[in-house]
């Protein structure tokens, strides 16, 4: 049981969220952190049968006194099953990675455990995925990219044909352990497969996100999506950690602004040269961008002593770029400096 908050008029009791045979899905959440934990606890309110893989503090917490969401539409505490050895919980129906790009090396061999033949595995992160020129088709189909999987355990253990997308826009901090809170008002989770296809795994999982009051809309151009969210990123989470300070205070100061709209514009033109169908307004998204005090989750990470997301949001694109013959400068300066901040903290350690 779980208990429910929630202002304005008494909300419709969920309907258990199903698959055929009429069994609650289940589905595992690997990552118990502030991603992780908005959408396990949205999945247990909505009826889904949910079990959530942590560490640490977070999952002692969820364990001991369940897992509590604190959202501007949902207040809600609910008790999934939480676990720090995948090979306890059996095949899922689904899965949804949502740890940091750092930590897929080590989750790789454990993953396995959780699945079936037809089981997908959504990674919802940040930055450029591992499995990302996988059917992407023309010359680049196929390509492995071994900075964001190393050895190549993830396309080999895993497989690129269980892969697909879960771009998140949600401003989530994790305030106590077990505790998760959602600053902007409307969250969404994109996703999306490989090939572009609406298929019925993809289907299913977003009509249960619907369920929970998650916006989950399936697209046919994923990758135009990751880019589109990754600009977000670039303009936003190395600067703040640079400055030690949220979105809206960069996006106050003039000439951090400009270097702001300067990173999202050679983001555009980098993804634009890679085939990628977007065109951004980049004064619209750091006025959004300024709205927020929020502080981005590479900051969150920097703060708490935890492996950066460099590679991910900042190595891979630049890298990309070169290759494109796309200059960015002013993207190439920020992550020096932040890979530069990173390893002296202990926090990243570039690839050979």
């Amino acid at each position: 049981m779980h208990r429910l908050r929630r202002a304005g008029p008494r909300p419709r009791r969920r309907r258990p969220a199903a698959i055929a045979g009429g069994a609650a899905m289940r589905v595992c959440i690997y990552g118990a952190g502030a991603i992780g934990g908005h959408l396990a606890a949205r999945l247990a309110h909505a009826g889904a049968e949910v079990a959530i893989v942590g560490r640490g503090a977070n999952l002692a917490a969820i364990r001991e006194r369940g897992l509590r969401l604190e959202a501007p539409d949902l207040t809600v505490d609910v008790h999934p099953t939480a676990t720090d050895d995948p090979a306890t919980l059996g095949p899922q129906d689904a899965v949804i990675v949502a740890v940091k790009a750092p930590a897929l090396a080590s989750i790789a061999p454990l993953l396995p455990a959780l699945l079936r033949p037809e089981t997908p595995v959504v990674f919802a992160m940040n930055g450029i995925p591992w499995w990302y020129f996988h059917a992407h088709g023309g010359p680049l189909d196929g390509r492995r990219i071994a900075a964001l999987d190393p050895g190549g355990a993830l396309w080999d253990g895993v497989g690129p044909q269980r892969a697909a997308a879960g771009v998140v826009y949600a401003a989530t901090t994790v305030t106590a352990p077990g505790v998760v809170r959602v600053e902007n008002p409307k969250s969404r989770l994109i996703l999306g497969e490989p090939d572009g296809s609406e298929s019925a795994r993809l289907v299913a999982l977003a009509r249960l996100f619907e369920a929970a009051g998650l916006a989950a809309p399936v697209s046919r151009r994923v990758r135009d999506d990751i880019w589109t969210k990754l600009l977000l990123n670039l303009a936003t989470g190395p600067l703040c950690t640079l400055a030690g300070v949220g979105q809206s205070a960069i996006a106050a100061v003039p000439g951090v602004r400009a270097a702001m709209l300067r990173v999202l514009q050679e983001g555009e033109a980098i993804a634009r040269a890679l085939g990628r169908d977007i065109r951004v307004d980049a004064e619209a998204i750091v006025t959004g961008a300024g709205k927020l005090a929020h502080k981005p989750s590479i900051l969150q990470d920097y703060e708490l002593g935890r492996p950066m997301e460099i590679d991910a949001l900042l190595t891979v694109p630049l890298a990309l770029a070169g290759e494109a013959g796309v200059a960015a400068p002013t993207l190439a300066l920020v992550a020096g400096l932040l890979s530069l901040r990173a390893q002296a903290a202990g926090l990243y350690t570039p690839a050979a």
